[in-house]
């Protein structure tokens, strides 16, 4: 049995059926979070033949595809969640693969500002519609039961990003350390 399928059952670890019915979903959602992801980007990629960039690269991308006005270093690392030297990699390695443009504002010579380029953009579109078709196809095999649990998950999926990027999710235990 996978690690994945037992925590998702709310088994993992030491002491796991002793927990509350928070920290066991933590647990289960923690354990699945990383397999799915990657098994998403590969399934995406292979779907499509696309290139094998890293998740951070993409992360960036859409980052920069969010913003066309373009982000300063600074606040690509924000947004990203990431140290700047983080940025500063990634930059690197992007702008030799033609993925990302520096550019220099003429009011400002001395600041740069990240912009994705187009052939970023179009690859970008082309992961997205690939993960949305690779998804779609694996969602309508699933049974009638699990398809509606997904769908009902995900308002709630959705309230748990925002709570984790809003610090919510930083505030002290009350149980203490």
């Amino acid at each position: 049995m996978r690690n994945t399928k037992r925590a998702a059952d709310g088994v993992a670890g030491r002491g796991a059926a002793g927990t509350p019915e928070a920290a066991r979903v933590a647990a289960g959602l923690g354990g699945l979070l990383g397999p799915l992801r990657r098994a998403v980007l590969r399934a995406t990629r292979n779907a499509e033949g696309l290139p094998d960039l890293p998740e951070a690269q993409i992360e960036l991308l859409r980052a920069l595809s969010s913003s066309p006005e373009g982000l300063s270093p600074g606040a690509a690392a924000t947004r990203v969640r990431v140290a700047p030297s983080t940025v500063s990699n990634l930059v690197r390695a992007m702008s030799a693969a033609r993925l990302v443009e520096r550019v220099r504002p003429e009011h400002d010579q001395r600041a740069v500002v990240l912009t994705a380029s187009d052939e970023a953009l179009h690859l970008l579109e082309r992961y997205d519609r690939a993960s949305t078709k690779a998804l779609t196809r694996v969602v309508e095999e699933l049974s009638d039961a699990d398809r509606a649990a997904l769908h009902q998950a995900l308002p709630a999926l959705n309230r748990l990003v925002t709570a984790l990027e809003t610090g919510d999710s930083t505030r002290p235990d009350p149980a203490g350390p």
